[in-house]
């Protein structure tokens, strides 16, 4: 592994990956297609999309001007829970396309899922980093048009995902629509299961802590 990390192909094939990203935009169709059949997408560049996903969402916390979105103070955030609004729901994504997909011929692995997913996240920090630097600098007439651009960066990502997962799946652009549409259901479901599970949980260990002070007061 430490090895690899010394080896000069090893960032080469990094920086071609994520580079690689930036013609998935202009070049969905294709771009995705060469994503996954012909190897181009690497976890190392998925993973640092997301990151800088992440990092975006959190920086427009704190440093987009005040005539954008109501100032925010770090004491009463939870940072965490910025984070998991994010990694959360791709996670039940992946999962999920995965899955259905699976049943029903899609061509897709669970790796190639998550890369292309995350390919698809690009235009959110490409679009939203340049628009958090300028709102310090507009009027708040010229805000709602940020507002709009803010808007077309989460449309062009998830226009982007969809493709993506047409293009690894093999499937056809109705087919491909049907099990965006399904995945979102199977995404509901795992929530609903979850909620469920831990409800679960939390209602057993109630249970048990209740009988152990029970017990402690009858001892």
């Amino acid at each position: 592994m430490f090895n690899s990390l010394k080896n000069p192909e090893t960032y080469s094939k990094y920086f071609k990956s994520l580079k690689f990203a930036f013609y998935c935009l202009s070049h969905p169709l294709d771009g995705f297609w060469d994503l996954t059949h012909e190897k181009r997408g690497t976890y190392a560049a998925a993973n640092t999309i997301l990151f800088l996903t992440v990092l975006t969402r959190l920086l427009r916390l704190r440093f987009t001007s005040f005539v954008i979105q109501k100032p925010v103070y770090w004491e009463d955030i939870n940072v965490f829970v910025y984070i998991a609004s994010i990694v959360f729901p791709l996670a039940l994504w992946v999962v999920g396309n995965w899955g259905l997909t699976t049943l029903f011929d899609g061509k897709g692995r669970l790796g190639q899922v998550y890369i292309a997913t995350c390919y698809g996240l690009l235009p959110y920090p490409v679009i939203q980093l340049p628009l958090m630097i300028a709102s310090n600098f507009v009027t708040i007439e010229e805000g709602q048009l940020f507002n709009v651009l803010g808007v077309i960066s989460l449309v062009y990502a998830a226009i982007l995902i969809i493709l993506a997962m047409g293009q690894i799946h093999e499937y056809t652009l109705a087919k491909n629509i049907l099990f965006t549409v399904a995945t979102l259901f199977a995404m509901l479901v795992m929530i609903f299961i979850l909620m469920v599970f831990f409800s679960m949980i939390s209602q057993g260990v109630a249970y048990f802590i209740s009988i152990g002070k029970e017990l402690m007061f009858r001892m």
